[in-house]
């Protein structure tokens, strides 16, 4: 019921956000103008920008699944990481991809700790490698993007959001570092999410070369994301500054990631109008339909899991089953996982 509610919450504040981003007749005269000179060639490297995107994840994550000793062959590794992405894009909440990635993944190796502290290693070292980009281009444009009160609001949001994500990852570097756990009571929430992000410190630490590899390719991904964006701009002929648009993108990634809206859409429409037409001397319209244009490519790219996971048959599952019940067995396995020694 309170995934349900959750559900009805975040489509009625999508349709809110996308009647007040949309229905603004001068923005809608931008868009038609812009949509009308569009240079669409710019559209292909925008894709091509995005699956360089699933390349340096899928390399990623085959990196963190070696270090554990799981060697799926090419094509089922593949299989469960499109599939992946494509839950991640679709479904409320955005780790619903987790979930399936790692209830199928628990179904083709025997290693289940293993291929739990992958997926959860996945997405954690990907949070660092965005901390990262975001301290070093907010750093080199604060003054820009403090410019004016409406692009300050973003910008505190982001701050509020950058340092409990850094808080947080200290604290789980502290617990897990000098083995606090005994001091955490066992119905303290997070403390299995907590052990295993420490099971992973312990484990990847020790590989720090392949870590080290998987966290350039984190680098990668998120670089030729804000690059897909940048794409469409160019695409909708906006004239911007490539650092100063890459500075942007951190605000909107941080904040259209918030469960708020259906796979950020709306939030991120009005984040970049705000800040594009202020920080970048974008037309609002045109910065509204590069966010609509980006998701689309998005989406576009996402596809192809879909299909995968219609034809995808995991090694010794029958039939498929319903994400309730994926979700009990990952998390029953989640219990198994033992505290650092």
């Amino acid at each position: 019921m309170k995934k349900i509610i959750l559900t009805i919450i975040q489509l009625v504040v999508t349709v809110g956000l996308l009647y007040w981003v949309y229905h603004d007749p001068k923005k809608l005269g931008e868009m038609r103008q812009a949509l009308l000179h569009a240079r669409f060639e710019w559209l292909a490297a925008g894709i091509l920008s995005y699956l360089v995107v699933e390349v340096a994840a899928a390399f990623r994550w085959q990196i963190l699944l070696k270090v554990q000793g799981i060697n799926l062959n090419f094509g089922r590794l593949s299989g469960l990481f499109l599939i992946g992405m494509f839950y991640n894009q679709f479904l409320p909440g955005g780790t619903g991809g987790d979930i399936i990635k790692s209830y199928l993944l628990l179904k083709e190796t025997d290693r289940k700790a293993g291929a739990l502290l992958a997926v959860v290693f996945d997405r954690f070292i990907g949070l660092v490698a965005l901390v990262a980009i975001t301290v070093t281009l907010v750093s080199l444009r604060f003054d820009l993007l403090a410019q004016t009160y409406e692009t300050r609001r973003y910008l505190w949001i982001l701050l509020i959001l950058l340092g409990a994500s850094i808080a947080s990852l200290v604290a789980s570097f502290l617990i897990s570092g000098f083995n606090l756990f005994h001091l955490l009571p066992h119905k303290f929430p997070g403390r299995e999410k907590l052990i295993e992000i420490a099971a992973a410190y312990h484990l990847y630490a020790h590989h720090w070369i392949a870590t080290s590899f998987a966290f350039c390719a984190s680098l990668v991904a998120h670089l030729a994301t804000f690059t897909t964006f940048l794409c469409a701009a160019f695409a909708l002929r906006a004239d911007v500054l490539v650092t100063d648009f890459f500075a942007v993108m951190p605000i909107e990634r941080t904040i259209s990631s918030l469960p708020i809206s259906f796979a950020g859409v709306g939030i991120r429409e009005k984040v970049l109008q705000t800040m594009l037409h202020q920080v970048c001397g974008v037309n609002e319209g045109v910065a509204v339909l590069i966010g609509s244009l980006s998701f689309l490519i998005m989406v576009l790219c996402c596809l192809p899991g879909g299909i995968v996971y219609f034809f995808y048959k995991p090694s010794g599952l029958e039939k498929r089953v319903k994400l309730r019940e994926m979700e009990r067995e990952v998390a029953s396995a989640e219990h198994e996982i033992p505290e650092p020694k």
